[in-house]
């Protein structure tokens, strides 16, 4: 019921996930990034800690598909899981069960990565990877998602309903946090509006906010460090 796209720009090491399906708030659970590290996305009936594991397997060994072949031993119903994975090469790893329901698959080679569950068929898959792939090398990393995103909803998406009622963009940037975070928790027009929402993130104002954020200091992140006061002198 769920189809996404994983994916590295080249130009600056950035990653990105985009995700529709015709459930509900699937930016809460599918994607999965991490500056510098890679992303995942985790689907089809999503255990999430397949994403939070699997970020921090790559950040230990940084290899896609050692890190997918570890997450598979761990995880005993893995016949109904559907992930896909990039590490900071670009290399991709994907893993769709036999228990995904009709029609599940994936795509994938460097830099890029899609995969979905309960398509209409390989014809969503296959837009997705042509819209990403052809896509003008120019446009940043959310437009060509958001654009690959779009063609696999025109390619039919998810069989069981007219349109995706839910979506989310995320995209990597310098620190801890994304750059962007774009949900569409319920929509009947999900792919549309989470486009609409992109569109709005592009405006000067929006890119301003986000610069303020990116110069943040990272806090010490040990709770001795943190609150260590300097001693008084007598």
């Amino acid at each position: 019921m769920t189809f996404s796209i994983v994916a590295r720009d080249g130009s600056n090491g950035r990653f990105g996930v985009a995700v529709a399906t015709c459930h509900l708030a699937v930016g809460s659970t599918v994607p999965h990034i991490r500056s510098g590290v890679g992303a995942v996305a985790t689907q089809a009936h999503t255990n999430p800690y397949l994403g939070i594991c699997g970020l921090e397997r790559l950040e230990q060994c940084a290899d896609a598909n050692r890190v997918l072949e570890t997450l598979l031993v761990d995880d005993q119903h893995r016949d109904r899981r559907q992930f896909h994975l990039i590490d900071h090469q670009g290399r991709t790893a994907c893993w769709t069960g036999p228990d995904c329901g009709e029609w599940a698959g994936h795509r994938h080679g460097q830099d890029c990565s899609v995969a979905g569950n309960f398509l209409v068929g390989e014809s969503v898959l296959l837009a997705m990877d042509v819209a990403f792939q052809t896509s003008d090398p120019s446009w940043k990393l959310g437009r060509r998602l958001m654009h690959a995103l779009q063609a696999g909803e025109a390619a039919g998406g998810d069989r069981r309903a007219v349109s995706s009622t839910s979506a989310a963009l995320q995209i990597s940037g310098d620190a801890a946090f994304p750059l962007l975070d774009l949900r569409v928790d319920y929509n009947d027009q999900a792919v549309g509006e989470l486009m609409a929402i992109y569109e709005r993130s592009q405006d000067l104002w929006a890119q301003q906010w986000r610069d303020e954020l990116s110069e943040l200091r990272t806090l010490n992140r040990t709770v001795q460090r943190a609150y260590e006061r300097p001693r008084s002198v007598s």
